[in-house]
C-alpha cells in the first residue's frame, strides 16, 4: 500500500525534518514536496532529501495561475507518476500533523477501523502558542501542547478538515482541503467518513471543507494544526504571507482565531519512539544537519531584521499584549451562525436577481 503526502512549502526549512520524521512514523511511504521562492535553504534541504531517497522535490517556480501558488503547485502534481501510482493521497501543510488514535497509531490502523471508507476527513485541532515568545529549534509537537477544546462552536475554521482519499479514479485532481474533479457518473461508490468514524452525507462528496460544529470529530483521527507557533515565528510567517495568496500579510486577526490554549493534548506522543528513530536517521546525514542549522540561524536573523520594520514591530508588540483566545459560548456561536446563514441567503438572492 502506497500512502502519498503532498506538501507545498516556502521558507520552512527548520521544520522539515520533524514533519518528515513524524509522517514516516505514521506510515506515509511517499512524499511529494513542491517549493517556491525559498530564501532559507528549504529547497536545498529538499534536494538533499531527494538525493537520499526520502522525497520527490519539484520547484514550483511559476508562472502561477489565478488560484495562487499552492493551487498551481497541486495542478503540477496532478501530472506526476508519484501521484498517479499512489493508493491513498493526502495534501498537507508543514504545520499539520496527522494524529491517529486507534491501534498502533498508523495509517493501516486507521484504515482497519474504517474498512469501507474511500475518503476520510481529518479535522483540524487548533494548537495555540502556549504563550511562547521566542523561536526555538525544538520540535513543535513537543513545544506546543495546548489546544482548542475537543468541542468547538465557533469559529468555522476550527472545524476545517483535510481529506485523505483513495486514489481509485473517483476524483481526478488534488485539492488543498479535498480532492477535486469528481467522477459524477460513479460518485455513488464514494464512502466518506469523518474522524469520529461517522459516515458523511452526499454534500461532503462534492463541496464541504469543514465538519459540523458542536461535537467531537477526533475519536479516530485528528489533524494537529500548529498554525501560529511562537510569537517570533508568527512574525516571520506574517512576512512570508498566506499559503494560498502570499501577497496577503497575516495580522492579529489570524492569530486570535487560532491561539487556543484551553486544553492540553499530548496524544501525538503515542508515536514518540518511531518519530525519534526516524528523526535520528535523518539528522545523521551531516550535509542535511548542516543545512538545518543554517536554516535555524536564518530564521533567527530574519526575525531581528523584521523587528526594524514598523509593520512587523507593531505586530510583535500586539502579540505580546494579546491574551490567549477564549472559546465562544454555544449561545453566542449560534447567534453568529444564524446571521451568517441569513447573510448567505441574502447574497444568493441578490445574485439570482442580477
Amino acid at each position: 500500500m502506497r500512502f502519498l503526502a503532498v506538501l507545498t512549502v516556502r521558507n520552512e526549512a527548520p521544520y522539515l525534518l520533524e514533519w518528515l520524521a513524524h509522517h514516516k512514523a505514521v506510515g506515509f511511504t511517499d512524499f511529494l514536496v513542491l517549493s517556491n521562492d525559498c530564501d532559507d535553504g528549504t529547497d536545498a534541504m529538499l534536494d538533499r532529501l531527494q538525493e537520499l531517497g526520502h522525497v520527490t522535490h519539484i520547484r514550483n517556480d511559476g508562472p502561477y495561475d489565478k488560484g495562487g501558488i499552492q493551487f498551481t503547485g497541486l495542478k503540477l502534481a496532478d501530472k506526476l507518476p508519484i501521484v498517479k501510482e499512489a493508493d491513498w493521497i493526502l495534501a498537507l501543510d508543514i504545520d499539520e500533523f496527522v494524529n491517529i488514535h486507534v491501534g498502533d497509531h498508523t495509517l493501516p490502523a486507521l484504515l482497519n477501523a474504517l474498512p469501507e471508507a474511500t475518503a476520510i476527513t481529518l479535522t483540524w485541532r487548533l494548537f495555540g502558542s502556549s504563550d511562547i515568545v521566542h523561536f526555538e529549534d525544538t520540535p513543535v509537537t513537543r513545544q506546543f501542547t495546548n489546544a482548542a477544546p475537543v468541542v468547538m462552536h465557533w469559529p468555522w475554521r476550527s472545524a476545517m478538515f483535510k481529506t485523505m482519499y483513495k486514489n481509485n479514479g473517483l476524483y481526478g485532481k488534488l485539492g488543498v482541503h479535498r480532492p477535486r474533479q469528481p467522477d459524477k457518473d460513479n460518485l455513488a461508490q464514494a464512502r466518506w467518513f469523518d474522524g469520529e468514524g461517522r459516515e458523511l452525507d452526499e454534500q461532503f462528496k462534492t463541496r464541504r471543507i469543514f465538519s459540523n460544529y458542536g461535537r467531537s470529530n477526533y475519536g479516530l483521527v485528528q489533524l494537529n494544526h500548529y498554525a501560529i507557533g511562537s510569537m517570533e515565528n508568527f512574525v516571520v510567517k506574517a512576512a512570508r504571507g498566506r499559503a494560498v495568496h502570499s501577497e496577503h500579510m497575516l495580522d492579529v486577526d489570524y492569530w486570535v482565531e487560532r491561539n487556543y490554549n484551553t486544553e492540553e493534548d499530548t496524544s501525538i506522543l503515542a508515536l514518540d519512539a518511531g518519530f525519534q528513530r526516524e528523526l535520528a536517521q535523518l539528522r545523521a546525514d551531516l550535509p542535511l544537519e548542516q543545512l538545518h542549522q543554517e536554516s535555524v540561524e536564518w530564521r533567527q536573523a530574519r526575525f531581528l531584521a523584521l523587528l526594524e520594520e514598523e509593520p512587523y514591530r507593531a505586530l510583535f508588540g500586539r502579540l505580546l499584549q494579546t491574551p490567549p483566545s477564549r472559546p465562544v459560548h454555544p449561545t453566542a456561536a449560534q447567534l453568529m451562525l444564524t446571521h451568517a446563514l441569513q447573510g448567505q441567503k441574502r447574497e444568493q438572492k441578490q445574485s439570482n436577481e442580477q
